[in-house]
């Protein structure tokens, strides 16, 4: 079986379309937020912070979805990764996880779900973290993912809304999951053929247990995921009210990346980001309709995209290098009087 033929869309491609979501939740009225609820879901933030003493707060996010690869086993891994992004780019540390699991009984053999399980119960035990219950429904189609709550220093808290002008942007993961996981699932390519895609999704976020000492340079932080890099770039840039200006050039991609967007091998999240960034994010002249792509691609388990501070931003780099090879410089901060996204 072939998992991605059983869905029409897979992995972050799949979520609710940025302006979709922005004009639903715009429509409610929520619970009165209480003092120790230091960071809600009113900036789009990764995951929310709770605030239980002066040492400690709690991050707590969920993320799942359908299959954005075949192999049961590397889904488990790579949504279980996905899931724990969402801690690491708080600043968190990943404690204990909850399985969220929908299959169809009828159709669906439990061997089959029990290698997706196995692969995001391998990706717990390599991120130390356990498995602790979860919750499972008879739904028409797979879906996978956690409820993760994690540990962080109240005082040491990253979110998308500290960017500072002067700071250094980097991003630690190559893009383009989207176009070569949509020429997956349109059988243009194999699983076989795009081991670097498959690494990268699954490789833990966990660039703070990394950097040690320097996680005080990182000013702000998102991991970069359905939205596209376009779309969490300028959330990060409107929530810190600056101006963020990105090198097309510098922008990792994926082997097959630019092959595939070439090809016409898109996702409906490529259409939905252009349009939900149209108004904070311009290009250069010079920036191909391939680099634009790029932009947009909805990536699944993407890398963190880092506001950094300019005076040790060579030191930072070079210590995430150590585990995320593929970590660049991007672009900088600026101020400016619109805050969005410029690709030059």
């Amino acid at each position: 079986m072939r998992l991605t033929q059983t869905v029409q869309k897979g992995g972050c491609a799949a979520k609710v379309a940025a302006s979709e979501l922005r004009k639903i939740l715009g429509g409610l009225t929520f619970p009165t937020k209480p003092p120790e609820l230091l960071v809600d879901g009113s900036l789009f933030d990764d995951a929310a912070i709770y605030k239980v003493s002066e040492e400690l707060a709690l991050v707590q996010t969920l993320d799942f979805f359908t299959p954005i690869v075949d192999s049961p086993a590397w889904f488990g891994k790579v949504a279980a990764a996905n899931a724990l992004s969402d801690v690491y780019a708080m600043g968190g540390i990943p404690k204990t996880a909850l399985a969220i699991l929908a299959f169809p009984i009828a159709t669906m053999d439990a061997e089959v779900v029990q290698q997706v399980l196995q692969g995001g119960c391998d990706l717990l035990q390599e991120a130390g973290v356990p498995l602790v219950g979860g919750h499972s429904i008879d739904d028409d189609s797979l879906k996978f993912g956690l409820s993760v709550t994690g540990y962080v220093h109240p005082k040491r808290v990253w979110t998308n809304a500290g960017a500072k002008p002067g700071d250094v942007l980097i991003l630690t993961k190559a893009l383009g999951t989207g176009t070569v996981t949509a020429a997956l699932k349109r059988s243009a390519i194999t699983e076989a053929e795009m081991p670097d895609v498959l690494a990268s999704m699954a490789q833990l976020n966990n660039a703070g247990e990394t950097l040690g000492e320097l996680t005080s340079a990182i000013h702000a932080a998102t991991d970069v995921t359905g939205f596209g890099l376009a779309g969490h770039a300028s959330q990060m840039a409107r929530a810190s009210q600056v101006e963020f200006r990105l090198k097309a050039k510098s922008l990792p991609a994926f082997v097959r990346a630019f092959q595939c967007l070439k090809e016409g091998f898109l996702t409906k999240a490529h259409a939905s980001n252009r349009a939900y960034t149209a108004e904070w994010l311009s290009f250069g002249a010079e920036v191909s309709e391939e680099e634009k792509l790029l932009c947009f691609d909805p990536q699944t388990s993407g890398g963190l995209l880092l506001s950094v501070e300019e005076e040790r931003a060579e030191a930072v780099l070079e210590k995430l290098r150590v585990r995320f090879p593929r970590a660049v410089r991007i672009g900088e901060v600026a101020a400016a009087g619109k805050p969005g996204l410029r690709v030059e």
